[in-house]
């Protein structure tokens, strides 16, 4: 199975990524971008049996590794 991981700032976190990629998008001409927010992207390879089980699996690697719980939020699919 394949899992494919979105790691978020929550909205109330402040992105200075994202504002330094907002000004630079208005300098090349791109005004009409409102808003950015910048994340991280994730894939994995995972020898579960069952969707269920990399679900739970996926949860817990999030939860204790790949995402701050504090000011990130996390989304993910998986793929057979």
């Amino acid at each position: 199975m394949k899992a494919k991981i979105y790691v978020t700032l929550k909205k109330t976190v402040l992105d200075p990524q994202g504002k330094a990629v907002l000004n630079a998008l208005h300098s090349l001409g791109f005004d009409k971008v409102q808003d950015t927010r910048v994340g991280r992207y994730i894939e994995l390879d995972l020898k579960e049996r069952t969707k269920k089980d990399a679900e739970q699996r996926i949860h817990q690697m999030c939860d204790e590794l790949l995402a701050n719980p504090v000011i990130e939020e996390y989304s993910f699919e998986i793929t057979e």
